[in-house]
């Protein structure tokens, strides 16, 4: 009978540790957004142990095929996202993309949920409207000359206004969707079309701005923690075509005044919207000095020259530590490296065979990741290449072009 009572004592312990050990170091994540971005958030966080559940609005997402559940729904439909989010009782909410009807954010953290890095961030960043008033008016950073128009006629003022040459933007949009320069009146009506058929969401609203001479643009990874501590990785230079990236590297080389400069930018800014995880925060860098841009309140699409080993944790791996309180004491540049893009040249083509892979894999010190998508369409980002090593960083951008280019999405 003691022998009987023992065992039955020892599994009540066991079992009583097992829920201590999985209620603090086993959280559930409701990640908002199922992209190639998202889909190493996921890796990241079960690398950490957590349980990860992947959301967006078409099936057979990247996240998705290494989450442990997954939900198709509109993110834009409030009904949707209310049941998805009092579902599953997330520990923690993670926005991975700009349609999401972000301002049932503030109600969840009403509830007690815990949305990353906070509702205000993900609610600001999600509309440019929002971010550039904060940053231009409120924090009174340098930004370029803007205006809103939400009609066709008041983005024929608003160009008299930037002077041309400028850009239009959809206020909501990613990956550069709907973005476009402007050079002469006739491109007016085009851009503004443009626009709108490239937004995210119902919103129907465009921001013009006037088109600064930069010598080059950035990309600051910035980590704000639960410590209060906030890191700056190594700035990241970028190319882009259509508004989106095509290849960059890692570290960019600039002057240690504008560094400075654009690293008290980030921290006013991310501070200023609140909580923890990586930033994407955009520079333009010019004569007259730095540029603020644009910002993310998650892993930047630039960012994933990270992949590369060029830091002790990639962009995804920082952001989950974040997330998850785990403290960062420095982030270092271990190696060079460099991304390049792997796009579709076709529409409507679905489950694409990707070819070439043994042909990537015979140059030296180099890397691919294939995202899974389970279609194209003109110029989407299918796969990113990787470079590595103590090279110069024009010749690893180099190396991953021709890596790339040896890949084919049929």
């Amino acid at each position: 009978m003691s022998d009987m009572l023992y065992l039955i004592n020892k599994n009540y312990e066991q079992t009583l540790y097992l829920i201590y050990y999985f209620s603090k170091m086993r959280n559930k994540i409701l990640l908002l957004g199922s992209g190639e971005l998202g889909r190493e958030v996921v890796i990241a966080m079960q690398r950490l142990g957590q349980y990860v559940i992947a959301v967006d609005n078409y099936k057979d997402a990247p996240a998705m095929h290494v989450a442990h559940e997954f939900e198709v729904i509109d993110m834009l439909d409030t009904e949707e996202l209310d049941k998805i989010v009092y579902k599953h009782k997330p520990d923690f909410i993670v926005p991975e993309v700009e349609s999401i009807r972000t301002e049932r954010f503030y109600e969840y953290e009403k509830k007690g949920y815990t949305v990353i890095p906070s509702a205000k961030a993900a609610n600001f960043t999600m509309n440019r409207k929002s971010i550039r008033d904060l940053a231009a008016i409120d924090l009174n950073l340098k930004t370029a000359k803007y205006k809103y128009a939400k009609s066709y006629r008041e983005l024929v003022e608003g160009v008299k206004y930037t002077g041309m040459p400028c850009v239009v933007k959809p206020l909501m949009s990613s990956s550069g969707k709907g973005q476009s320069v402007i050079k002469k009146d006739s491109d007016i009506k085009d851009a503004w079309d443009e626009a709108l058929k490239g937004s995210r969401g119902d919103l129907m609203e465009v921001i013009v701005e006037e088109f600064i001479s930069f010598d080059y643009e950035i990309t600051l990874l910035t980590l704000t923690q639960n410590n209060n501590n906030t890191l700056f990785c190594t700035p990241i230079g970028h190319r882009q075509e259509r508004g989106d990236y095509q290849e960059s590297w890692q570290p960019m080389k600039m002057e240690d005044s504008h560094l400075k400069a654009a690293q008290e930018m980030a921290d006013k800014v991310t501070k200023a919207l609140g909580g923890s995880g990586i930033w994407g925060v955009e520079f333009f860098i010019g004569n007259d000095g730095v540029y603020f841009s644009e910002l993310s309140p998650r892993p930047h699409d630039t960012g994933m020259v990270t992949l590369a080993g060029t830091q002790n944790f990639s962009e995804f791996e920082l952001h989950a530590r974040a997330i998850l309180g785990i403290p960062i004491t420095s982030i270092p540049l271990i190696q060079n490296g460099a991304s390049a893009v792997v796009l579709a040249q076709h529409n409507n083509a679905n489950y694409p065979i990707i070819s070439g892979l043994e042909e990537a894999a015979k140059f030296k010190n180099t890397d691919f990741k294939i995202f899974g998508k389970p279609n194209t369409r003109k110029y989407r980002r299918m796969a990113v290449s990787l470079a590595f090593g103590k090279e110069d960083t024009s010749i690893l951008v180099q190396k991953a072009k021709e890596v790339a280019s040896k890949i084919k999405v049929d």
